[in-house]
């Protein structure tokens, strides 16, 4: 969320009425999240500024441990250079950190794939921006979890009950620091989770909502201290049950 937002400011910014902008200050600390959007928390080192040249050997873009050179325009500019260095400092402060940690595995090499053409700046905002739409629309769709076996025939369903509310084993990343509650997008892909984690013997789908509008599943080691809920279904491992217990 936070990578996707910086990616459509900095697309603004690329494509602005004044033209294309530069950060000169580019640091975390200068954003922050308002509403689910990334803004610019100070514009006083912003600039419109683009580096003059006369060839081509004017326009190297320095960073500590990369340069990059660029072409000289016919008008005696370096093209894209605000451009460039803005996408290169979201890869630096943001991408390496964000990217390639929380999203599902058959998602990982999109990811990967964003922060290597960025990190060599092979892509240019436009083509990092519709990269980046291409991989929520995967996540939202649930189309990248195509071809892969049933898992949620190895549950017992139990309509009308939830599970108590309480510390148990922790996963990551999680949405809760008291347990194990993540992202899904059905309840064939949460069950898919439980087989995945040695701790997990049961599940909800709860009516939480992420800001995709997946829902959030609630994984735990234990499926007792049921209680009557007439909107959810708990899911338990049909290895953790048996006929007379439920």
């Amino acid at each position: 969320q936070i990578c996707l937002s910086l990616v459509k400011l900095l697309f603004y910014l690329a494509h602005s009425p004044l033209g294309s902008i530069v950060l000169l200050d580019f640091q975390p600390r200068q954003f922050v999240m308002v509403d689910g959007n990334l803004k610019v928390t100070d514009m006083d080192d912003a600039s419109i500024e683009e580096l003059s040249c006369k060839e081509d050997n004017d326009c190297t873009l320095d960073f500590p441990t990369k340069s990059f050179p660029l072409k000289c325009s016919a008008a005696g500019k370096c093209e894209g250079i605000n451009e460039k260095k803005n996408l290169f400092n979201a890869y630096r402060y943001f991408f390496t950190y964000l990217l390639p940690h929380s999203a599902p595995p058959a998602l990982r090499p999109f990811l990967s794939d964003i922060l290597n053409a960025t990190g060599d700046l092979r892509y240019g905002i436009n083509e990092t921006l519709k990269a980046f739409e291409k991989v929520l629309h995967l996540y939202k769709s649930g189309l990248y979890l195509q071809k892969r076996p049933l898992h949620l025939k190895d549950y017992i369903s139990l309509k009308g009950f939830r599970m108590a509310e309480g510390e148990d084993y922790k996963c990551w990343p999680s949405y809760s620091h008291l347990g194990c509650l993540l992202s899904v997008h059905s309840a064939e892909e949460a069950a898919a989770i439980c087989n995945s984690q040695s701790q997990c013997q049961s599940f909800i789908v709860t009516q939480q909502r992420t800001w995709t509008g997946r829902p959030l599943a609630s994984f735990q080691s234990s499926p007792t201290d049921l209680i009557p809920d007439a909107n959810t279904v708990v899911y338990i491992k049909r290895s953790a049950s048996s006929g007379e217990r439920l």
